[in-house]
């Protein structure tokens, strides 16, 4: 999820790490670079912390992990905007999105991670923007034509359709590129302690739910292909993820005595969407060769078979390498903007409490304005490379994966870093996204059942902040949903009534009122913002105790939080540094007349 936010996952392990544990205990004593979170007496501690750097199969191990735990989220982006920009029967190009969207995933993470807020945290495509994208591509004037719909009718390589869906893709484009503007200024400039002022958990809990609830429609066409298989799908990921979560499978391995030892993972906690997918798309494929399912495509349950997209894995190219650009010169239509930006607020009030989230399973300590400021510029930064290089997405946290830290106690950056190239690396293997093409519709239907749910059940989670035995409480709730349902339905089935005679005000309107996600977090803040009630009774005091307003003093913050390559200990140097919201500020001088940053400085890693 962007995701789901505030995901838990605090007490349960994902795999056994003790015998690693172990062995690297017997060697604290002569190392004094090992960490001291990783104390015999505190198990609730991470057993590696952020600048902690785990053995290397380890970290390639748990990259991988990452990897396949925002992988269900990030394919899932393309395969929805594939519907808006009429490539449904162009799978060769929904593959290439594919490959997109993970280049720049990993492309951003490595930003984050050194540059932004420095946590172990990876980005990922946002949901928050799927939203406004398809009220914009449901405009009259942006609807697939009816030929587009027919596959028979469909020439994948004719100018007219290539130019039909990368019209299309270069409004979105070029107005997230604008929108990202925004989220830089907001970052860079130190504004989002200001915005955060005003948007509290009820505002963050219908904005979050309408995204999951605004995607039923699509969940039900693809899940309806064949409800067998999509019920298969999401029986499996239920079992995997819930009853059989806490069941590990034995693994052999090795430890430094040459004894042959037997770890435990936690298999069916860590990828239940991977697996479910994999079981059902074999099951697919038997029923495929052994021609169960129908072979016309006219029956139901044809776009159950392996064979629809025929040889699309065959014609991919081994290597391609995403660009800027690649679908042509993006334009900036007004009301994409608009709408794009109200999922980018969503975002970034998200992303303030996956920081929070990350820091406390990392082991860091909570983090500072500069490092808050610095991460929510560099996501900026990272949904302006989104647009230039055409996801026809923005860039997010994944809580997710912020929950995985909790799940496997490894907090190290340098597992997410490892992640992000590894992202990179699927992103240029043209033939890795042309098969995530291959999977079945009502598979993709049953994983999106599940996903949509979670999503919005994480959203109305964050009310657990608030005093929900307050009338005032559950009103500004209830009503907030509720139209948030009621006017966008209303308006895509009475489209004349925000006529004014100005066509750009038209489409402003057309695509904010039938955002969902826009009314009821619109609505959400401002009722909590004007109607009277105490900050406890809101949930402000239980919100902001997780969002402290400054730990810059911290010594083990400094440590964590300052910026790679000797970058903090230069600027420290200048007096103008005190004024630039997104840099470390001057530390003050010990008793000595030395900096106390010198002592650690050598232990910070890079």
């Amino acid at each position: 999820m962007d995701s789901v936010k505030k995901s838990k996952g605090h007490d349960n392990l994902a795999f056994d790490l003790q015998e690693q544990i172990h062995d690297q205990l017997e060697t604290k004593v002569d190392n004094p670079s090992w960490s001291n979170c990783v104390a015999e007496e505190d198990r609730n501690k991470p057993t590696y912390c952020v600048t902690d750097v785990p053995p290397w199969y380890l970290c390639i191990f748990l990259a991988v992990q990452h990897y396949l735990t925002a992988f269900g989220g990030i394919i899932s982006i393309p395969l929805i905007l594939s519907e808006g920009l009429c490539l449904q029967h162009d799978t060769l190009t929904q593959g290439l999105l594919i490959n997109t969207i993970f280049f720049v995933s990993g492309l951003c993470t490595v930003l984050q991670v050194t540059f932004g807020v420095r946590l172990p945290i990876l980005q990922g495509g946002t949901f928050a923007l799927v939203t406004p994208a398809m009220a914009v591509l449901s405009m009259p004037e942006w609807k697939c034509p009816a030929w587009t719909q027919n596959a028979s009718l469909v020439n994948t390589s004719s100018p007219a359709f290539i130019e039909e869906w990368q019209g299309r893709m270069r409004t979105l484009q070029g107005s997230i590129m604008v929108a990202s503007v925004l989220q830089i200024l907001v970052g860079f400039s130190g504004l989002i302690g200001f915005l955060m002022r005003f948007i509290g958990p009820l505002t963050i809990a219908p904005t979050v739910s309408l995204i999951g609830l605004a995607l039923f429609d699509s969940a039900g066409v693809k899940a309806g292909s064949h409800w067998g298989i999509s019920a298969l799908t999401t029986g499996l990921i239920i079992v995997f993820s819930q009853y059989l979560r806490l069941i590990p499978i034995p693994v052999p391995s090795c430890c430094k005595t040459k004894k042959r030892k037997t770890s435990k993972f936690y298999i069916f906690q860590t990828m239940p969407i991977l697996l479910g997918i994999a079981i059902s798309w074999l099951v697919c494929y038997l029923l495929t060769i052994f021609d169960v399912l129908p072979s016309g495509s006219a029956h139901y349950g044809y776009l159950a078979r392996t064979d629809v997209k025929g040889n699309v894995v065959s014609k991919a190219s081994w290597f391609t390498l995403p660009y800027p650009g690649r679908w042509g010169v993006p334009t900036v239509n007004l009301a994409a903007v608009v709408g794009i930006l109200a999922g980018i607020i969503c975002s970034m009030a998200e992303s303030v409490g996956d920081y929070h989230a990350c820091a406390r399973l990392s082991g860091a300590p909570p983090p500072p304005k500069h490092a808050i400021s610095r991460g929510i510029g560099v996501e900026g930064i990272g949904s302006l490379l989104a647009g230039a290089f055409g996801t026809g997405n923005g860039t997010t946290s994944f809580s997710e994966n912020v929950a995985a830290l909790g799940i496997t106690r490894v907090g190290s950056r340098t597992v997410i870093l490892l992640s992000g190239f590894l992202m990179i690396l699927m992103g240029v293997v043209g033939k890795i996204g042309a098969i995530f093409t291959t999977i079945p519709t009502p598979v993709i239907g049953g994983m999106f059942l599940i996903m949509f749910g979670v999503i919005c059940a994480a959203g109305i989670s964050n009310l657990q902040f608030t005093d929900m035995n307050s009338s005032r409480n559950i009103f500004v709730f209830g009503f907030s949903m509720f139209s948030a349902l009621v006017i966008p339905n209303w308006i895509m089935k009475n489209p004349g009534v925000l006529e004014t005679g100005v066509k750009e005000v038209d489409q402003v309107l057309h695509v904010l009122f039938t955002t969902h996600m826009f009314v009821g977090g619109f609505l959400g803040c401002f009722l909590d913002n004007t109607i009277p009630g105490t900050k406890r009774e809101r949930g402000i005091l239980t919100w902001n105790a997780g969002h402290p307003e400054d730990s810059s003093n911290d010594l083990a913050s400094e440590e964590v939080y300052s910026l790679p390559f000797g970058i903090t200990t230069c600027l420290q140097k200048q007096s103008w540094v005190r004024y630039i919201p997104f840099c470390p500020p001057n530390e003050p001088e010990s008793g000595d007349g030395m900096p106390q940053s010198e002592g650690t400085e050598q232990m910070t890693r890079v």
